[in-house]
């Protein structure tokens, strides 16, 4: 008996919004295993509310304590978020139970400190210097998303009555009290203020709490990650700040920055989220250096947000909203084969590796001119009659956002073929990209033991990697783009034409030369902060807007990935050690995690980047990797 308790232990997952119980553990399909990693993942307090940074919502009840700050002129702020520059973010745990962030706001200056376990959750807002005394902080009580929580407040005392919750969650607060009013609770900034929900802890014992909180979580990753440490805070602390819970879709996502997803609602009251597809595996790779469940929600949102048409979109939003002309970059199976490599959970391959297949042939029917593939955006009928219906569909620009460099250089003149549906340029980087993803997913059907699909994926990997070779410029020492209209190579270069590496086309030689002309060469590349994605010596350099000219931490990755195919050791170090520095600049200076930085100054603010933007983290991961902390990617095992 007591053996069969082991297996047929009762777990719980929800799927369309009802709670299924699965008896037996060890037999759970991959869909099943998926279930319950996201019911495990969607408990607890954290800072799940996209719309505001200060709202800690317990899961999956939905009662909410949230933070309004007033300034000394009596004028109130409900919403903050990261990207605004209002808040600076320190620490994060992924689970909640230590976050840490600063608010500076017109005369407030305020430290937001959190400690949750279980159905505890301690707050402490701590006043800075030249902090305002006249301002004040409000504790609002409610429930979010039209969830069922009752809510009592009296003086400095509150309750929470969650409807499918059993026991009452009862709290108390500290600090100059004002007033209280229905749901919300005033103090006066003028000294600390402490909010002990769960718990019948005192204000001292909840300060120690905090702290014991702050010493281990900071002190755990000083010995993991020792002189890297500052590396690794920013890249956790940018996933941690960006995870947040989205009702309409009952899920744990991690959409690239908060900002973003405010625009992208279809219903504002439940906030909203924008997941981007090359952006979300990323994520789901840095996720994997301290957290296995995030890293595979992640990886399964955006795979299995594919269209209809058999692609992973541009980019997936509420409502069914998503770009149904156009894909992105493929890097899911990179993805999702380190994730196997690093967990070992065959069902996250068996979840996964059909809609990754079916992606996979959809590039070669839909993206194919003369053996290669150019980028493209093809017609469809409406579905959500959302403004992107009506534009960017069938035309140049969505040929561009589809390759997700939006406004490069490369895509200058070249023209887009209506009736294909496709830019009439064979795409070096995307061409590249393909045949990795051929590889990766053929390792994939062999673990499986898809035989017949594995030979499949083979044999294109053979047939485009022989066409790649035909844009070989052996006395340039570079793959250049093809027009497919005229013939003529495009000698407007950006570090995509880097990524034959990726697929483990070039020989060691070409390897090279590529790196030693272009690469390391100042005129184009190289320098104090790289890799532009715009060579210095183009035009379209000094433009120093978004994909022109700027540094975007995805192409130094995929091309040091790249580099990690060849013996080229020291050239791999020196883009890690430079793309540690690039990240520290900001991170150090502001805690800021830029979606691209400036390639002569190093510096991440501009009116096109925002400042906290998960992917910019990359430039961590590079550098965890080459350092040793991080089990390095390997392309074509």
């Amino acid at each position: 008996m007591k053996k069969n308790l082991k297996y047929y232990l009762l777990v719980s997952a929800v799927c369309f919004g009802h709670i299924y119980t699965y008896a037996d553990t060890d037999n759970l399909t991959p869909q099943q295993h998926y279930e319950q990693l996201q019911y495990q993942l969607s408990t607890g307090w954290n800072t799940w509310d996209t719309r505001s940074a200060l709202t800690h919502v317990l899961l999956p009840y939905g009662a909410a304590i949230d933070l309004h700050v007033i300034d000394g002129n009596g004028t109130r702020k409900n919403s903050f978020t990261i990207g605004s520059g209002l808040l600076h973010a320190g620490p994060h745990t992924y689970d909640g139970k230590y976050t840490d962030i600063t608010l500076g706001w017109n005369d407030q200056k305020l430290r937001i400190e959190s400690s949750a376990d279980s159905l505890e959750n301690i707050i402490r807002i701590t006043p800075l210097e030249g902090n305002n005394p006249e301002g004040k902080v409000v504790v609002v009580l409610k429930s979010v998303w039209q969830r069922d929580v009752k809510i009592q407040v009296n003086g400095q005392q509150f309750l929470f009555r969650p409807g499918n919750l059993q026991q009452e969650i009862k709290g108390q607060t500290f600090g100059k009290w004002i007033k209280s009013e229905k749901n919300e609770i005033t103090f006066s900034t003028k000294e600390p203020i402490t909010i002990c929900c769960g718990s019948d802890i005192d204000r001292i014992n909840a300060q120690n709490k905090l702290q014991r909180a702050a010493n281990h979580f900071i002190e755990s990753n000083k010995k993991l990650y020792g002189k890297d440490y500052e590396v690794y805070n920013a890249m956790q602390n940018v996933l941690a700040w960006d995870n947040i819970y989205d009702p309409t879709i009952r899920r744990v996502i991690t959409p690239v920055s908060r900002d973003w997803n405010i625009n992208w609602s279809s219903n504002p009251n439940y906030g909203g989220f924008v997941l981007f597809c090359w952006d979300s595996y990323f994520a789901a790779m840095m996720f994997s250096a301290g957290n296995r469940e995030l890293a595979y929600a992640n990886a399964v949102e955006i795979t299995k947000s594919i269209t209809e048409s058999g692609f992973v979109p541009n980019f997936y939003s509420g409502n069914d909203y998503k770009s149904r002309d156009r894909s992105q970059p493929p890097v899911g199976s990179l993805a999702v084969w380190s994730l196997y490599k690093k967990y070992g959970d065959k069902w996250l391959l068996e979840l996964l590796f059909p809609d990754l297949l079916k992606w996979n042939r959809w590039w070669d029917k839909n993206r194919n001119i003369d053996g290669l593939l150019c980028w493209g955006s093809s017609p469809y009928t409406r579905v959500t009659y959302r403004n992107h219906e009506y534009s960017s569909v069938n035309n140049h620009y969505g040929g561009c956002l589809e390759s997700g460099l939006d406004n490069s250089h490369m895509f200058d003149n070249v023209p887009f073929d209506t009736e294909k549906h496709m830019l009439l340029q064979n795409d070096v980087g995307l061409s590249s990209l393909y045949i990795m993803d051929c590889k990766l997913l053929t390792l994939i059907a062999q673990e499986l033991g898809y035989k017949k699909i594995a030979k499949e994926l083979q044999k294109r990997a053979k047939q485009y990697s022989t066409e790649l070779q035909k844009l070989w410029d052996g006395e340039q020492g570079i793959y250049y783009n093809r027009r497919t209209d005229t013939g003529k190579k495009n000698v407007r270069i950006s570090p995509t034409n880097f990524y034959p590496m990726l697929a483990n086309v070039p020989t060691q030689a070409q390897a090279e030369q590529m790196i030693k002309k272009h690469l390391l060469n100042p005129q184009e590349f190289w320098g104090e902060w790289i890799i532009p994605a715009t060579p210095r010596n183009d035009p379209a350099f000094k433009d120093n807007d978004y994909w022109r000219g700027r540094i975007w931490a995805p192409l130094n990755f995929l091309v040091y990935l790249g580099i990690q195919n060849y013996e080229l050791p020291e050239v791999r170090k020196a883009i890690a050690e430079k793309s540690k520095a690039l990240l520290l600049k900001g991170w150090l200076k502001d805690r800021s995690v830029y979606e691209n930085y400036d390639a002569v100054s190093g510096e991440g603010g501009h009116r096109r980047s925002d400042r906290f933007y998960h992917w910019g983290a990359l430039l961590s991961y590079i550098a965890l990797i080459e350092d040793g902390y991080i089990a390095p990617v390997k392309i074509t095992d």
